[in-house]
C-alpha cells in the first residue's frame, strides 16, 4: 500500500488540484452553486485566505494561505468533498465503486485523493496563481483566461490587483493534472 506523505507547514501557502472521478464529467460547473455553498460553509468553520481558485467542469485548481498554526487542509477538502456530494449525489452519473468505496458509503464522485504543493518562494507561488487562471485556456474552453466565468481572477481584476487584459503565459512544470 503506498505511503502518501504530505509536507504540513501551518500558515504556508499550498496549491492543489482536486479532481472528479469521472474525468469526462461537468459536474462541477454544471453545480457550481453548489459547490460555491460547500466551500462558503467550509470556509465559515474553518477559514483560508484563496489566493486564487479556477473551476473547470472536472476538476479544480486553488492556492490556499492557510492561518498561522494551522496546516489542516486536508480536513478542508474532505468537509468540501462532502458537502458538495450531499447536494448534488443524486445528479451525478454512477461510476463502478470499489468494494473499499462500498465499505466506507463513498458515492465515487471524487477522486479519492488530492495533488498538492507546498509553495516554495514568491516565484512558485505567481506561477501557480497564473497557472489557475490559465488552466481554462490550456484545455481548451475559452481563449482569453478572462472569459472563463469560473475564476478568481474576476476577483483580483475588480480589485485592481491583475489588468483585466491579462492574457495569461504559457506554463510548463508539473501541476497535478
Amino acid at each position: 500500500m503506498p505511503n502518501y506523505r504530505r509536507i504540513r507547514l501551518p500558515g504556508a501557502s499550498y496549491f492543489f488540484t482536486v479532481a472528479l472521478a469521472d474525468r469526462s464529467s461537468a459536474l462541477l460547473i454544471d453545480h457550481v452553486d453548489d459547490l460555491r455553498r460547500a466551500y462558503a460553509a467550509t470556509m465559515q468553520d474553518t477559514p483560508v485566505h484563496c489566493d486564487a481558485m479556477v473551476i473547470l467542469p472536472d476538476h479544480l485548481h486553488a492556492v490556499w494561505t492557510l492561518p498561522p498554526g494551522d496546516s489542516d487542509y486536508s480536513e478542508r477538502w474532505r468537509k468540501i468533498k462532502h458537502r458538495f456530494t450531499r447536494m448534488v449525489g443524486r445528479f451525478a452519473q454512477p461510476v463502478h465503486l470499489s468494494p473499499s468505496k462500498r465499505a466506507k458509503r463513498e458515492r465515487g464522485i471524487w477522486q479519492r485523493r488530492f495533488w498538492e504543493h507546498t509553495i516554495r518562494n514568491e516565484t512558485d507561488f505567481r506561477r501557480h496563481v497564473t497557472y489557475c487562471w490559465g488552466n481554462p485556456v490550456k484545455h481548451g474552453l475559452v481563449s482569453r483566461p478572462v472569459d472563463w466565468p469560473y475564476s478568481s481572477l474576476h476577483r483580483d481584476i475588480r480589485a485592481g490587483r491583475v489588468d483585466p487584459e491579462w492574457a495569461g503565459v504559457e506554463m510548463d512544470g508539473a501541476f497535478g493534472e
